[in-house]
């Protein structure tokens, strides 16, 4: 039977949850693919700014239901930066020390987000530390470690429950082409690609979910290959999506289509979308959204109409030094002049390639 503080602990959280109202569907005007309308979920208006704080309560949720957190435990989480901000900020809510195990080139502003909510930083080189690192603070501190790579996709009821897919679906409702031909979604546990992969199916929908993955990260071979054991020596560029090895919350089985996108189309979409919505997001939204335009031209040069949903993930303001930065762009990403003369082009034409 539940603890008394467990059961506060709960409540506390769903109440949160009611509080908070869905997140707005971006429709994007773009003449040039007439017939193909393009959707932005944006993630980013969460309390914590990022696609990550409906992952981050479900697994609170899960963790202290299967009772693994207890009053006052330590929670440590392996993260690129935008969980462990969301964790921080439930630790925070329900009194507990919160430690962030990340790579020490995560961006300062996620950084600053974590301290802010009174959680901490755990640094190491290399983003294929975090696992074991993360491991050995649970045990030195006897505390729980959260393991997002692996509960991501357990944690979250996939049947529906108001969860992401669940809300696109009703969001969609009244647009010309409720039923959208693509869901287009980046991997980084894998489990939001799982959460509505599963839902299109137990729906019965027609919808085809396309994942698209970064440069440096594994999960594009490993849905072609089907080798657990393919690793990535050199670490995402792209915060928050691509990992280094293949994670246990990420199922090829529910996954439609893959994309592979250069991380220069990333920075440079962002930079572009910029421009028509007049606001910063991460690339991540640039993965995500190259990989739907790439889908809206196909269907164009096909003659077919319908709909296209992605995902805006987190704001551009935590990358104001890194890919909003011509500097670091040219040190790290590389020429996205390419890119974003394609992007221009297909402004007026409507095709696009990779």
């Amino acid at each position: 039977m539940a603890d008394l503080w467990v059961n506060e602990a709960i409540a506390k959280i769903e109440a949160d949850f009611q509080r908070s109202a869905d997140t707005h569907l971006i429709k994007l005007e773009l003449p040039a693919v007439a017939g193909v309308d393009i959707y932005l979920k944006d993630e980013s208006t969460h309390p914590t700014g990022s696609l990550k704080h409906r992952l981050a309560r479900s697994l609170f949720l899960y963790a202290l239901c299967n009772g693994w957190i207890k009053q006052d435990t330590t929670v440590i989480e392996s993260s690129s930066g935008s969980t462990a901000v969301s964790e921080a900020y439930f630790a925070r809510l329900l009194g507990l020390p919160f430690i962030a195990v990340m790579p020490a080139s995560t961006a300062r502003k996620k950084i600053q987000q974590i301290e802010f909510y009174g959680g901490r930083c755990h640094f190491v080189n290399h983003s294929s530390e975090i696992y074991a690192e993360s491991e050995r603070l649970a045990r030195e501190l006897n505390g729980h470690y959260m393991d997002q790579f692996t509960y991501a996709e357990r944690a979250t009821d996939w049947r529906g429950n108001n969860n992401i897919a669940n809300a696109i679906f009703d969001q969609m409702q009244r647009e010309p082409f409720p039923i959208p031909e693509w869901i287009v979604m980046s991997p980084g546990t894998g489990g939001t690609s799982a959460t509505i992969g599963r839902y299109i199916r137990y729906q019965q929908l027609c919808t085809k979910l396309c994942v698209v993955d970064p440069d440096n990260s594994v999960f594009y071979d490993y849905f072609q290959q089907r080798d657990a054991a393919i690793t990535c020596e050199q670490g995402s560029k792209i915060e928050g999506i691509g990992r280094p090895r293949v994670e246990p919350s990420f199922i090829p089985g529910v996954v439609d289509s893959m994309l592979k996108i250069p991380d220069a189309a990333s920075v440079a979409t962002i930079h572009w979308l910029e421009q028509i919505i007049g606001r910063k997001t991460g690339a991540s939204t640039g993965t995500n959204l190259y990989g739907a335009l790439m889908l809206a031209a196909e269907m164009k040069r096909d003659n077919r109409q319908g709909s296209i949903v992605t995902l805006i993930c987190d704001p551009g303001e935590r990358y104001l030094d890194t890919y909003y930065n011509p500097e670091w762009i040219a040190a790290n990403i590389g020429d996205i002049s390419q890119y974003q003369n394609k992007l221009k082009q297909f402004e007026t034409t409507g095709e696009l390639c990779c």
